[in-house]
């Protein structure tokens, strides 16, 4: 999609959407424009690596109309083969950026809204929010001259909207760099006292998430969402290029781990007779790869490890019992993830 420069209708109020994460600076930005009587609203987009959480309950504390939209699908596909590459660890901040300016450019288009704005900020985070990264957005979202960084306008080249006098580009900003006074003081000016710290939020930033992330997509052509979901729990062993295993480290985790069970794709492993982890095997892994399962399982357990040890398997083909010897981390630490 690309822009053009249109005539809009002035007798109506001028309607922005926000991408909101719930922080403060994109609270700052929406009240910055709302102060100019813009009417703002907010969207959220949702994948497993970060959720609507923050950005909504930051929208009923300001009034503002908010929406959350998953969009797993199209994410995974630009997370596969991000033109710009990855961060640190498997962020792709640039074309996550472009793809999320992108789709609220499909709902500016469709929902009558006159712009598109966020709380970004010129200099506070080096990868993405640089000259440079504005622009590769810019361009790469084609949303070029429609995109409005209200807290850093007066630093940035004026839109199309402030060029045609839409917007007061005197009344808006001109906020750089990392440090935080500047939104702190303008939030005391508006009255706001209760907002996150600053963070990321993003589970890619994660090196351990990534690293099974990583793995997963390397084996996994369509991943489920409960498949991305469940990296977010428990310890995760690559036994063959067709098995993978999840083992429980605690009691919430166990619990976690199995509400995520699909009784029809999932073998849940369990050791008889003493406490220990829940374990998660693909139900079609091969036997040989079942009883290694087990042994992990029970290594992980309070059974001892100097004799055998019974395992319950069960899954979509019925429940039974083996035996195995455990096998103690120490052992198994070439298959961690």
């Amino acid at each position: 999609m690309s822009m053009t420069a249109t005539s809009i209708d002035t007798t109506r109020p001028l309607r922005a959407l926000g991408l909101a994460s719930g922080g403060l600076d994109s609270m700052l930005a929406a009240l910055v424009l709302r102060d100019q009587d813009i009417e703002v609203h907010w969207v959220c987009f949702e994948t497993p690596f970060f959720n609507a959480h923050r950005a909504r309950q930051a929208a009923a504390a300001l009034q503002i109309p908010f929406t959350a939209r998953d969009i797993t699908p199209v994410y995974l596909d630009m997370l596969r083969n991000p033109p710009c590459g990855y961060g640190r660890h498997m962020n792709p901040c640039l074309d996550c950026h472009a793809l999320m300016f992108r789709l609220a450019g499909e709902m500016m288009a469709t929902e009558g809204f006159d712009f598109v704005f966020s709380g970004e900020v010129l200099g506070q985070r080096p990868m993405s929010q640089t000259r440079n990264a504005m622009r590769y957005v810019e361009k790469n979202s084609g949303l070029r001259g429609y995109i409005l960084r209200p807290l850093s306008a007066l630093g940035l080249p004026e839109t199309t909207i402030e060029q045609q006098g839409l917007v007061d580009r005197a009344r808006l900003l001109d906020i750089r760099g990392r440090s935080r006074k500047p939104q702190i003081a303008l939030a005391r000016h508006y009255g706001i006292t209760d907002y996150p710290a600053p963070a990321g939020g993003c589970l890619l930033t994660d090196k351990g998430y990534a690293d099974r992330l990583r793995d997963l997509l390397a084996h996994e052509a369509q991943p489920l969402r409960q498949d991305l979901e469940r990296l977010k729990t428990g310890r995760h062993f690559r036994l063959d290029a067709h098995t993978k295993i999840v083992v429980g480290r605690t009691r919430i985790e166990n619990e976690q781990l199995e509400a995520t069970v699909d009784p029809t794709r999932d073998l849940e492993i369990r050791v008889q007779g003493f406490p220990g982890p829940l374990t998660l095997a693909p139900g079609n892994a091969s036997a040989e790869m079942v009883a290694l399962a087990g042994a992990i399982a029970a290594g992980y357990s309070k059974a001892p490890g100097d004799r055998e040890t019974i395992v319950r398997i069960e899954g979509s083909h019925g429940s039974r019992m083996i035996t195995v010897w455990p096998l103690s981390p120490s052992e198994v630490r070439r298959f961690l993830i």
